[in-house]
């Protein structure tokens, strides 16, 4: 276990005081990756995110000090999440009636606070005690880390995705039938190398 490592959860409303630091975060892990991880547009999709129902964040501090974070929100009816899937997908895929799937819309982590099981904590913390029937999940194609992470933590590859958003590129997407993992606490020693973090849909779905 790392010492001193804490898990919280926070609301929209909590999470606005520490708003500055989650982008922070999120330029330092992405630094170099282009447009589509610009901060205008990161904190746009955070504005955007946050007024969702049922939004909810997870993060991870060490000493007081953020090394990660997680968050998702369950899809409404009207979700734009699938805008831009690629065909064929299963019959009624796409329907969404707001309990029905959580969108896992980012996890990333600190380059040096990296395959220490933390990312596999914040996953357990947050995916595991949702109540919708499914989650999903964007990954980049060629963040083959994060994508052996995923499998390891139950999810599939089903199909892929481009947002619909200037310089997004396409995304694999991943789906995970609920309570395959149920969380297992700071269970650090255990978990398997954590992956680059992973955009999400981030059009305001």
């Amino acid at each position: 276990m790392i010492e001193g490592l804490r898990l919280r959860h926070h609301l929209a409303d909590e999470a606005y005081g520490i708003l500055d630091q989650l982008v922070d975060l999120y330029l330092e892990v992405y630094a170099g990756g282009g447009e589509f991880y610009s901060e205008d547009r990161y904190r746009r999709q955070l504005d955007l995110h946050m007024q969702r129902v049922g939004w909810e964040l997870v993060t991870a501090t060490v000493d007081r000090a953020l090394v990660g974070y997680i968050y998702g929100f369950p899809l409404p009816a009207q979700t734009r999440w699938w805008e831009g899937i690629h065909q064929p997908v299963p019959p009624g895929f796409t329907d969404e009636d707001g309990r029905r799937t959580f969108a896992l819309s980012e996890l990333l982590v600190h380059p040096n606070w990296r395959r220490k099981g933390i990312a596999a904590a914040l996953h357990d913390d947050l995916v595991g005690g949702r109540t919708e029937p499914r989650a999903t999940l964007l990954v980049r194609p060629d963040n083959v880390a994060a994508q052996r992470a995923y499998r390891s933590w139950g999810w599939s590859s089903l199909t892929k995705l481009r947002p619909n958003w200037e310089a997004a590129p396409t995304f694999d997407v991943f789906v995970r039938s609920a309570h395959i993992v149920e969380p297992k606490g700071l269970h650090v020693g255990a978990a398997p190398s954590h992956p680059r973090p992973l955009p999400c849909q981030d059009d305001g779905s």
